[in-house]
């Protein structure tokens, strides 16, 4: 994809199990994406991060992956996915498949063979560690998903590393025979026409030398294993022998996940002459509203400060100005939905996603939509830990209601705010069953009010969510400003107000965002000139002669202006 293509792009994502059900067995699938794809040129998006499709155990929701060249039966076949990926192409939209090969499935024929005996041609293709007479652990590393990141093959005498289920053992990118794999699964679905990847935890692929000890930060042998792994001495050669070998034969686009990355790593994997990415997914204002440094993680629950918001976002966007490229994103199948999270879902539900899309679609970089969050979709209360599915969930429910004897109640709150399942919900197309998802009984049950939030009441209603951010998408291949203006915080210090200028020559895009459900006054600093102010987009209706240089912010009002 030409450079001029994608920065001026904005991405949607899809998890396929809950967007839409096309045969009624409960469970999203690829002709279920196929008819909804006209859904997703009306809103306007350019391309689709479709999250993993291929063969898989489901013991992570097809993040653990037993054959990457066939496609998980229930969402159906690779007749199916061409037909998807045709009709895609055929509305000017691109795809984007998640690429999962820091681990596979321990159910993948490599690994199958690989744990068989240490002189087995695949054992390499992993990482293991003698398992002493004592059945003592190789090191004091936490998984994701909860104990140790070591799992005992008996087999062999030896324990495999997994850095999340125990049933997602990790390859071992030190042997070159799991690159050059790696880099001819890539081409298959390349040369099948898909259009570029986003590249799962990718900043682990390269494991410290000896395995260390994790810093002890709590009580307990386990610690917190992942700053251990996140930037690994060989990281960036793995990546620009992939560009190399890969992605530079094919027009793609490239975002890679990399959890607790640094600005240094940011710079240096979307370097444009040196890097070997477009963009990361970095997690820095994700974990603002986790107590740092809690062993809980992200279950420690603090508040956002709006100044750490800030903080965060402004250092990224200085960071990698004209040196790489930002990713946009408040929300995807791993965060709880924005506006329940920093927004409000009562009351101000439909200002507040307004405002919450307004903040980001205005930043500089590449705006990624998750599914639902056109609509302002909200988080789900289940009231039984029976209601959910997500591995990291129940396993943290476990942990802390029967080994550690806390509260039931207070567990689920935490539940509540912070599941992965918060946004797996299936997709609330319509007012009627199961939000017009299935016909069937759904994987997991629907929110209870799509009956009130869902597309077919947003798109009738020329003031919904939905609509604004067809208008916000819109603005950005209209104003070269949105996509190459440079970036600038105003007034840093104000807990409750977000505003911020992007400047490309003599036009100057201003934003303004209450973050609050209370009457905000906002004073443009003197610094910033104009004659004329021409509003681009509002959350409510603006009177025209309402000056932007003073002015009272409504709950969670959000103006996109033009200065000149």
């Amino acid at each position: 994809m030409p450079a001029a293509d994608w920065k001026q792009s904005v991405v949607y994502q899809i998890y396929p199990r809950s967007f839409c059900d096309s045969n009624g067995d409960g469970v999203g699938d690829l002709p279920g994406i196929t008819s909804r794809l006209d859904y997703l040129k009306a809103l306007g998006v350019d391309v689709v991060w479709l999250s993993p499709v291929y063969r898989s155990p489901n013991d992570d929701n097809g993040y653990d992956i037993s054959d990457y060249r066939a496609i998980m039966d229930e969402f159906g076949t690779m007749a199916d996915f061409d037909t998807m990926l045709a009709g895609m192409h055929a509305r000017g939209i691109r795809l984007m498949m998640d690429l999962v090969v820091n681990h596979t499935s321990d159910e993948h024929p490599w690994f199958q063979q690989a744990r068989q005996s240490r002189d087995n041609p695949y054992h390499d293709y992993y990482i293991w560690r003698d398992m002493p007479a004592d059945s003592s652990l190789p090191n004091n590393w936490e998984a994701a998903f909860s104990g140790s990141v070591w799992e005992p093959n008996p087999a062999t005498g030896e324990y495999y590393l997994h850095m999340f289920s125990k049933k997602q053992p990790d390859l071992n990118w030190e042997n070159p025979k799991v690159r050059q794999e790696v880099y001819a699964l890539m081409r298959f679905w390349l040369d099948k026409g898909v259009d570029g990847f986003r590249m799962d935890v990718i900043n682990m692929i390269s494991k410290p030398a000896g395995l260390p000890d994790a810093p002890v930060i709590r009580a307990g042998h386990l610690q917190p294993s992942f700053g251990m792994v996140t930037n690994g001495p060989r990281l960036l050669e793995f990546l620009r022998e992939m560009k190399a070998q890969v992605l530079d034969h094919y027009e793609t686009l490239t975002v890679g996940e990399a959890p607790l990355a640094t600005i240094q790593q940011g710079q240096d994997i979307t370097n444009v002459y040196t890097g070997a990415l477009n963009m990361l997914f970095q997690f820095e204002h994700m974990d603002l509203d986790a107590i740092p440094g809690d062993g809980r993680g992200k279950w420690a629950l603090k508040p956002l400060a709006l100044t750490d918001l800030k903080a965060s976002m402004s250092r990224w966007q200085d960071a990698l100005w004209q040196t790489g490229w930002n990713s946009l994103y408040l929300s995807n199948h791993d965060q709880p939905r924005p506006v329940s999270r920093w927004g409000d879902d009562g009351v101000y539900r439909v200002a507040s996603a307004k405002m919450l899309a307004t903040f980001l679609h205005g930043l500089q970089g590449t705006p990624y939509v998750y599914q639902g969050e056109e609509l302002g979709m909200t988080n789900v209360r289940f009231a039984r830990i029976e209601d959910y599915r997500d591995i990291e969930t129940l396993n943290m429910y476990r942990e802390a209601v029967q080994d550690r004897h806390e509260a039931p109640a207070e567990v689920l709150a935490r539940i509540h705010v912070k599941s992965r399942d918060n946004a797996r919900t299936p997709m609330q197309w319509d007012a009627t069953a199961h939000g017009g998802f299935t016909t069937g009984t759904p994987w997991m049950q629907t929110n209870p009010n799509h009956t009130e939030v869902n597309a077919a009441q947003a798109r009738d209603d020329a003031d919904s969510v939905w609509h604004y951010y067809r208008r916000l998408i819109a603005l950005r291949k209209q104003l070269p400003v949105l996509v190459e203006g440079r970036y600038a915080l105003l007034q840093p210090e104000d807990p409750n107000v977000y505003a911020y200028i992007r400047t490309l020559g003599d036009e100057v895009l201003l934003v303004v965002c209450n973050f609050t459900p209370r009457e905000q006054v906002f004073v443009l600093p003197p610094n910033v000139a104009f004659e004329q102010q021409q509003l681009l987009i509002a959350n409510y209706v603006v009177n025209a002669a309402d000056s932007v240089r003073a002015c009272t912010l409504r709950p969670f009002e959000a103006r996109m202006l033009v200065l000149r």
